[in-house]
C-alpha cells in the first residue's frame, strides 16, 4: 500500500461502503484531490495550527490555500449593514492582497465569499459537511462558483452530512488557515466566537466591527471588544494591522522554499539573485496575463510551489496578479 493509499484508508476509517464508493468516485475527477498533513501542498499556516487536520478533501485550486489570508465570519441573520460591510470588506482585502476564508454558511459567511469572487480575488470556504456536500443547499451554486474561482476544502469525505459537532469543529480550520480573523455581527453565543477563540489561541490576530446597542446581533462583536480584540472601522484599518504579519509569512516561506528573502528588488529583464526555480518561473511568466495552471505546466513546479514564488515576486514588484492571471508588470 502506498502513502496516498494509506493516507485514504485512514481518512475513511469507519465510513460506510456508500461513503467510500462516493468518494473514490469524487477523487477520480479532475480538479478533486486529498492532502496529507505531509504533503508539499498541504497549508504550511494551517499546519502551524494547534490541532490541524491530518488530511483536506480539495475542490479546487490547492494553491489558494498558500495565500496570505483573513477570515471574515459572523451570524447567518445579518442586518443589510452587515451584509454590505462583509462584502465591502472582503473586496478590499482581495483587493489589497489578501485571501478570504470562510466557512460558505448562509449570512456572513457567504457574503464575505461573494464580495473577494466580485471582485476577482480567491476565497477559499471550509465545510463542516463532506466536500460534495453543499450547507445549506441553496449555496450549492455559490460552492461550485468558489471551486472554479478559488478553493472548497472539508476534512470529511464525500457524502458526510454534517452533525452538531462538525461545524464548530471546521472553525479551527478556517482560524487555521488565516493570519488574522474578522468579526462582523454575531450574537453573544454564536461560531463566530468561537472560531475567534481558536484564531486567538492560534496566536493569530482577532478584529471586530462595532454595532448598535439595539442590534442583537451586534452583542457577540461588544463582547469581543470587551475582551480586547481590535476594533476596525475600515479595511485599511485590518490591512495595515496584517502588513508585518503577512511579510513575516512571506519571508518565511521563501526561506523554507529557498527563494530570494528580499522583499523590495529592483525590477529587471535580467535577474541574476534567482535561484534556479524562481529564474525558471520568471521565464515562463509572459507580458501578457498567464493562468496559474499554465505556470504550473511550463515550469514543472508544483502548485504551491509556483504560488509561493509568485508571492514573492509580487511583493518584490515583479509581477501582478489579477482576476487569476499573473504578467510581468511594467517597469
Amino acid at each position: 500500500m502506498n502513502a496516498d493509499d494509506a493516507l485514504l484508508a485512514l481518512a475513511l476509517d469507519g465510513a460506510s461502503e456508500k461513503i467510500r464508493h462516493r468518494t473514490h468516485a469524487w477523487l477520480a475527477r479532475d480538479g478533486h484531490a486529498l492532502l496529507g498533513i505531509h504533503h508539499p501542498d498541504y497549508p504550511p499556516l494551517l499546519k502551524r495550527s494547534p490541532s490541524p487536520p491530518q488530511w483536506l478533501f480539495v475542490d479546487g485550486d490547492a494553491s489558494t490555500l498558500w495565500h496570505p489570508g483573513i477570515a471574515i465570519v459572523g451570524t447567518r441573520l445579518p442586518t443589510p449593514d452587515g451584509r454590505d460591510n462583509a462584502r465591502e470588506f472582503a473586496a478590499s482585502f482581495v483587493q489589497g492582497g489578501l485571501c478570504v476564508t470562510s466557512g460558505m454558511a448562509a449570512g456572513i459567511d457567504s457574503a464575505a465569499h461573494i464580495g473577494a469572487l466580485d471582485a476577482k480575488g480567491p476565497t477559499v470556504a471550509v465545510l463542516g459537511t463532506g466536500i460534495d456536500i453543499a450547507f445549506p443547499p441553496g449555496n450549492r451554486r455559490l460552492m461550485e462558483r468558489i471551486s472554479q474561482e478559488g478553493v472548497v476544502v472539508s476534512e470529511y469525505p464525500p457524502g458526510t452530512q454534517g452533525q452538531t459537532f462538525t461545524f464548530p469543529h471546521r472553525n479551527r480550520i478556517v482560524a487555521g488557515l488565516s493570519l488574522g480573523t474578522l468579526v462582523i455581527e454575531a450574537a453573544y453565543r454564536s461560531g463566530a466566537l468561537i472560531t475567534a477563540r481558536l484564531a486567538a489561541d492560534a496566536g493569530r490576530e482577532v478584529f471586530a466591527t462595532p454595532g448598535s446597542i439595539r442590534n442583537p446581533m451586534a452583542r457577540g462583536c461588544h463582547r469581543l471588544l470587551r475582551e480586547g480584540v481590535t476594533l476596525v472601522e475600515t479595511p485599511q484599518e485590518v490591512l495595515d494591522a496584517l502588513a508585518p504579519v503577512a511579510t513575516a509569512f512571506a519571508d518565511d516561506l521563501r526561506a523554507r522554499l529557498d527563494v530570494p528573502t528580499s522583499s523590495r528588488i529592483a525590477l529587471q529583464h535580467s535577474l541574476p539573485d534567482m535561484d534556479v526555480d524562481t529564474q525558471r518561473l520568471w521565464d515562463a511568466i509572459g507580458h501578457d496575463p498567464t493562468p496559474m495552471e499554465t505556470l504550473v505546466m511550463r515550469t514543472g513546479l508544483t502548485a504551491a510551489k509556483v504560488a509561493s514564488i509568485l508571492l514573492s515576486m509580487e511583493l518584490g514588484g515583479r509581477v501582478v496578479s489579477q482576476h487569476g492571471r499573473v504578467t510581468r508588470k511594467s517597469s
